[in-house]
């Protein structure tokens, strides 16, 4: 068995997860890639294996699923393997009021970006602190800092994970284990055209590219950082909501969330 340490990431087959895949390859730590794509993943696997020496294990789900976190679990058990860095990755938006989406898929939203993520952190968390050693990156937003009308379900889950993260790290700060909320501002990815909102204002203002931000994210979880903002733009943004009025704070996010 490889005495490499193990990253697991989520929504690695795209993307920040596919570019943060990437750095821990080049870091000579085996992967576990999980996301609903299996020949993405596979293509990806071959590729870092090839390039790094490294072992990738690809496990595909559906975190829309509820039993999906523990059946990615049940599989590393079955292969020995145990998880040393968890990247919660995965996630996706929707564009529109609330009451005009539709109700499933901002449910679904609800189970990939909370749901999922809460189970997957327990189920690696508890192994970390039994051996005294592990980081969790969770992937939050810039968009978890205030409420976002017309995406109001999206911004509501990134400010959980944003919350959720800062406790748990203060409970394992002494503990051998980091946590870390990273917080990037638009990126190109494919979210924006998944969400419905890469034509957005807030696109058009400017988005980084998914790699600096893979790297920003990847330095501030080793570094163990609590909460990291990508670029300084982003850093004021987030801060600056703490001094606005509540009622201008939502209009401005309307705003940049417009699509024409």
């Amino acid at each position: 068995m490889s005495e490499r340490e193990v990253a697991l990431i989520t929504g690695a087959s795209m993307g920040i997860g596919k570019e943060l895949a990437k750095i821990f390859a080049a870091d000579g730590r085996d992967l576990v890639l999980v996301a609903r794509s299996e020949g993405k993943l596979r293509s990806l696997g071959q590729e870092l294996e090839s390039a790094h020496g490294i072992t990738a294990h690809v496990v595909p789900a559906d975190l829309t699923d509820p039993g999906a976190p523990a059946a990615i679990f049940a599989s590393l058990e079955n292969k020995g393997l145990h998880v040393d860095y968890l990247v919660n990755n995965a996630g996706f938006g929707t564009t529109g009021a609330f009451a005009d989406v539709g109700l499933e898929p901002q449910m679904d939203m609800i189970q990939v970006n909370i749901d999922a993520l809460v189970v997957l952190t327990h189920l690696a968390l508890r192994g970390m602190l039994a051996r005294k050693k592990g980081r969790v990156l969770n992937i939050a937003s810039t968009a978890g800092f205030q409420p976002g009308p017309d995406m109001a379900i999206y911004y509501a889950t990134k400010a959980f994970v944003l919350m959720f993260s800062e406790g748990i790290a203060e409970e394992v700060r002494d503990a051998g284990v980091t946590v870390t909320a990273h917080c990037p501002g638009a990126t190109l990815t494919n979210f924006g055209n998944t969400a419905g909102n890469a034509k957005s204002i807030l696109f058009k203002v400017g988005a980084a590219p998914a790699d600096k931000v893979a790297r920003h994210a990847y330095r501030s979880m080793m570094k163990g950082k609590v909460v990291a903002i990508e670029g300084l733009m982003n850093w004021l943004s987030a801060f600056s909501v703490r001094f606005s009025p509540r009622v201008l704070v939502r209009k401005i996010t309307r705003w940049l969330n417009q699509t024409s």
